[in-house]
């Protein structure tokens, strides 16, 4: 269990919504207006925490190197933007976390290497980030995760030593940047995980398999109802 803790911060995609749907939308939309057959949202999921390349890797089999990347990657983003509110939500267990969290007197925030360009018209248009105390995008700082720098200048918002926070993400790269800002990290394992990744080899401290498993981990906070479920 994590003690003396003053805020929780989270990833976003994968952590706190599922974008999946809209994302995969964006790149398939792509397909189709090529005269290639549509994919199921089954074949993009699994890639959707890589953003661009993971959606375009999918679509093409294109790799970043490919001379036209660049084009597709902002085809793509216009896409995105025209659609990426129409599917997305939060997933279960969250607005109840959110609440639970406001509830014991920790601040929440968000940090994600999701561009400001997305990031911001997605979270003001839903009602859940309206209590976040942060919100840092890829873009926010110089560097984005793994670096720590975008964590680091979420708890100089939130007026917090880095010791002070948790941070929750379902990617790699969350836990590394966590552990070089000299937060606890939780791994996210609900995400968009593909069956052969190994998350106990991440090195974060914990493992939640859903939103609401997270207070167990908050010493002295968890309410009754948490106390049958297992981390």
């Amino acid at each position: 269990m994590f003690t003396n803790i003053e805020a929780v911060l989270f990833d976003l995609d994968g952590t706190l919504i599922d974008s999946a749907p809209d994302l995969g939308a964006a790149a398939d939309k792509m397909r189709v207006d090529r005269g290639l057959a549509s994919l199921p949202l089954a074949q993009y999921r699994p890639m959707t925490g890589a953003g661009a390349r993971g959606m375009l890797g999918v679509a093409f089999g294109l790799t970043p190197e490919h001379p036209d990347y660049p084009a597709l990657r902002e085809e793509f983003f216009t896409n995105y933007e025209a659609c990426m509110t129409q599917r997305t939500f939060a997933f279960d267990g969250v607005a109840e976390l959110v609440d639970a969290l406001l509830a014991r007197g920790l601040a929440w925030g968000v940090v994600t290497n999701k561009a400001s360009r997305f990031t911001d018209p997605l979270t003001r248009s839903m009602p859940l980030f309206a209590t976040a105390g942060v919100v840092i995008s890829g873009d926010t700082t110089p560097h984005s995760k793994p670096h720590p720098a975008p964590l680091l200048e979420a708890a100089r918002r939130l007026r917090l030593a880095p010791e002070k926070c948790v941070y929750v993400g379902d990617d790699e790269r969350d836990v590394m940047a966590g552990r070089a800002a000299g937060m606890d990290t939780v791994a996210a394992t609900y995400g968009y995980l593909g069956s052969r990744t190994d998350t106990t080899q991440w090195g974060a401290r914990a493992a939640i398999a859903s939103p609401l498993q997270l207070l167990q981990l908050l010493r002295g906070l968890q309410s009754p109802a948490m106390t049958s479920n297992t981390v």
